[in-house]
């Protein structure tokens, strides 16, 4: 089982957007900022967060998303969930039809595995993120501040004069 860039970047914008609450709403360009994610894969991420539930969006001049409820009440599970990302690691999505149309010797192995990774997935709040992210400025500064410290320095010295 893999999680691919979608549960990803979905789980990642919803924590932006739930540690900047204070500037609620947040427009999609700021996470996309932030965060380093394309805006255009962020709409179709949000327009499905947004069905679901997950955010409140609001249009036009100040407008942006905020969380559709308390960030004690939506899960990472939710999420992977909103975005339609399936986690599953069993070979045959769960269809027992492993070998031809019979189950794998492992399958129930894997399938056990893909329940304990939803369960904790579901157990897991973003209120519980954010206070582990509380410290970490990842999310309140821009990507651009955020350039490792070698390169940095080595902009430095290119535009320095001698």
């Amino acid at each position: 089982m893999r999680l691919t860039t979608r549960g990803r970047y979905a789980v990642t914008a919803m924590l932006d957007l739930a540690l900047n609450i204070e500037k609620s709403p947040v427009t999609l360009a700021e996470i996309a900022d932030r965060q380093g994610i394309s805006q255009s894969y962020l709409e179709q991420l949000f327009s499905k967060l947004r069905k679901q539930g997950l955010v409140d969006g609001t249009r036009g001049p100040g407008g942006g998303y905020k969380l559709g409820r308390s960030a004690e009440l939506i899960s990472v599970g939710d999420v992977i969930s909103a975005v339609n990302e399936p986690v599953d690691a069993t070979q045959c999505g769960g269809q027992k039809n492993c070998r031809g149309e019979n189950p794998c010797l492992t399958h129930d192995l894997w399938q056990e595995l893909s329940l304990q990774i939803q369960n904790f997935l579901g157990g897991v709040s973003l209120r519980e993120l954010m206070d582990k992210e509380s410290k970490n400025s990842v999310a309140k500064a821009p990507l651009t501040s955020l350039t490792p410290i070698h390169m940095q320095v080595n902009s430095a010295i290119k535009t320095s004069v001698f």
